[in-house]
């Protein structure tokens, strides 16, 4: 008994300091945010704030509302076509079993190892051409094409588990495939739905890539570059900088907690037998 809480003892002081090594940077960023600007190169610099002011986050409050709801608009935007574009993708793939599936998967494989910036440089030549630089709409699509093959692939994995005697029965019943998909399955994969949209809306969120080549410079940009904005040659405000990014990671890290439950079942595909 000794020996095993011995173990388990140093166990947890490892996974404590691990852990403390890990969250640093998140406590750094706010102890900067709450930093007056006379303190910020200070040698050796103040582990805590003792002279904390709000002067960052009145920053964020006086500018960077519009770029946060901006941010959300495009990610919300961004969950919901993704979510109307990779769930059918997933329920044809899983059941209907069409001819080249195999080949779609690796396709959509394949679509995930290609760089951002080489996205980027397409979408600018084509967004060129249609008018939709600088426009939020164009900037959904962009970050869809990010999310629509994870969706694809999690959304196939997770109706793959649905018994086939479920989609059998809606048959009987006089059920065709798209309302067998839309009352069954649909309903069914709630754990996969709410996997998807979160990770859509946080690769949307914290995109940097896209929003600073097809939106820079428009009269709608997202946080990212609102964060940006703040650094220049002659100009850091590292007080605003991290003030901002602390007031952007809330509403993910939220989303995060709240949802983790349904993301962990449907990363496994486990929510089948719920």
């Amino acid at each position: 008994m000794n020996r095993r809480t011995g173990r388990t003892w140093w166990k947890t002081a490892l996974g404590l300091l691990l852990t403390a090594l890990m969250l640093f940077p998140v406590y750094w960023m706010l102890n900067v945010s709450l930093t007056p600007a006379r303190d910020m190169r200070k040698s050796p610099p103040d582990l805590f704030p003792a002279h904390g002011t709000l002067d960052g986050y009145r920053t964020v409050l006086d500018e960077q509302l519009p770029y946060l709801g901006t941010s959300l608009v495009i990610g919300l935007g961004t969950v919901v076509l993704t979510v109307a574009l990779s769930a059918p993708a997933g329920y044809a793939l899983a059941k209907l079993r069409p001819r080249g599936g195999g080949i779609l998967n690796f396709v959509l494989l394949a679509a995930q190892m290609i760089p951002g910036i080489i996205m980027a440089m397409g979408f600018y030549a084509i967004y060129l051409q249609l008018g939709l630089l600088q426009s939020v709409p164009g900037l959904i699509v962009a970050d869809s094409t990010l999310a629509v093959p994870f969706g694809v692939l999690i959304f196939t994995a997770f109706m793959s588990g649905i018994p086939g005697e479920l989609l059998q029965a809606a048959k009987t019943d006089g059920a065709g495939a798209l309302r067998t998909f839309w009352s069954v399955v649909l309903p069914m994969s709630r754990n996969a739905v709410v996997t998807v949209s979160l990770f859509a809306f946080l690769w949307s969120w914290s995109d940097f890539v896209f929003a600073g080549t097809l939106v820079n410079g428009g009269a709608h940009e997202p946080i990212t570059l609102g964060i940006y904005h703040y650094i220049g040659n002659n100009n850091q405000e590292w007080n605003a900088i991290m003030a901002t990014a602390v007031v952007a990671s809330l509403p993910a890290a939220v989303i995060l907690v709240l949802a983790q439950r349904y993301v962990a079942a449907g990363v496994t595909a486990g929510a089948v037998k719920d």
